[in-house]
């Protein structure tokens, strides 16, 4: 038994809406997911695929839309945005407690950590660095109206809406009191700069989000939390996790390995790619530590009721920490001079 699968039905479903998939069908969890759970489905031949579900038990409103990841991904399909081709939607809870989406296993590795860079060559990692500010340039040029995404969300007020979403899930997921947390939520609201234009906006757009190859992604994962909205909130979060050799956290950042753009050159590509103003890229850069603390709230909250079922190693105290880190660095963004 794999919990969060129901093998027997599941399995039904996929002999009946996946082509030439042969069974039996081995299900197995891939680490390293917080928030909805990920499988690698593998059939009789050794065909591969991968089955996306919510995470187990009680989820916050409106969270872990199986449906409008499932939208996202093959409406991307071809967008030069590199996606795993998507292969079937369930929507049926009588199948597995709660909707699933099936995509295409692509093969690749995830650079979840600074020995997985390392590993890689280091001329890879510079141009693999290239390549990923170059499809989140694209990605925040397409049209959503011509690829079907136009009615994924409000076009305007996106950090209006995002911080009185993460404001929502801090106090709806907080265990303990944390000051730099109220402090920051307040700064953002008063300082909130005007929304130019609008893109569509991954929201956790990351290495640690990519399926990639020698100098290139190969896909983008993990679009629970897309929306469109200020394309410069995902800029802002990218240059938040690219850590520099010799900053705090090099030594388990995949980019602390060395070899890839420093921000200064992801700063000048994006903005040659977007033709954005990134002269106030540092209250977004706030930003995005405030929601990923609120996002970390919400995952510490869950597997401390063991929702995500179980903890697989991960030390509660340390993910607990990173959260008030996390509010702290976007407090210290905010208030430099």
């Amino acid at each position: 038994m794999v919990a969060g699968i129901n093998g027997d039905k599941v399995t039904a479903w996929l002999m009946g809406h996946v082509e030439a998939l042969k069974a039996p069908v081995e299900f197995t969890l891939i680490a390293g997911g917080h928030s909805n759970l990920t499988y690698k489905a593998v059939d009789a031949t050794g065909r591969a695929i991968v089955l996306r579900r919510p995470p187990l038990g009680h989820v916050l409103e409106s969270a872990h839309d199986m449906g409008r990841e499932h939208k996202i991904i093959s409406a991307l399909v071809g967008s030069g945005v590199p996606v795993a081709p998507t292969l079937g939607l369930c929507t049926d809870p009588s199948v597995n407690d709660a909707p699933f989406y099936l995509m295409d296993f692509v093969e690749g590795v995830v650079l979840h950590d600074h020995a997985a860079a390392a590993a890689m060559a280091e001329s890879d990692r510079h141009a693999l660095g290239l390549h990923v500010v170059e499809v989140l340039g694209r990605l925040h040029t397409i049209d959503a109206d011509a690829v079907g995404l136009g009615d994924l969300g409000r076009k305007e007020a996106y950090l209006a809406r995002q911080l009185k979403r993460w404001q929502k899930q801090w106090e709806a997921s907080k265990t303990h009191e944390i000051p730099a947390m109220e402090e920051v939520g307040a700064l953002l609201a008063e300082r909130m700069p005007e929304q130019v234009g609008y893109g569509i906006v991954h929201g956790d757009y990351r290495l640690g989000n990519m399926m990639v190859g020698p100098g290139h992604i190969r896909a983008v994962l993990d679009w629970e939390l897309c929306t469109l909205g200020d394309p410069l909130a995902d800029f802002g979060y990218l240059l938040n996790s690219w850590t520099q050799p010799g900053e705090a956290g090099a030594d388990v950042a995949p980019t602390g390995a060395g070899g890839f753009p420093d921000r200064d050159e992801l700063c000048r590509r994006y903005a040659t790619a977007t033709g954005r103003d990134l002269s106030g890229i540092n209250y977004y850069r706030a930003f995005s530590h405030w929601r990923l603390a609120a996002i970390g709230q919400g995952v510490y909250k869950r597997y401390l009721v063991g929702a995500m079922g179980e903890n697989r190693g991960m030390d509660l105290d340390t993910y607990k920490t990173s959260v008030s880190t996390r509010a702290e660095a976007a407090l210290e963004l905010l208030t430099a001079r």
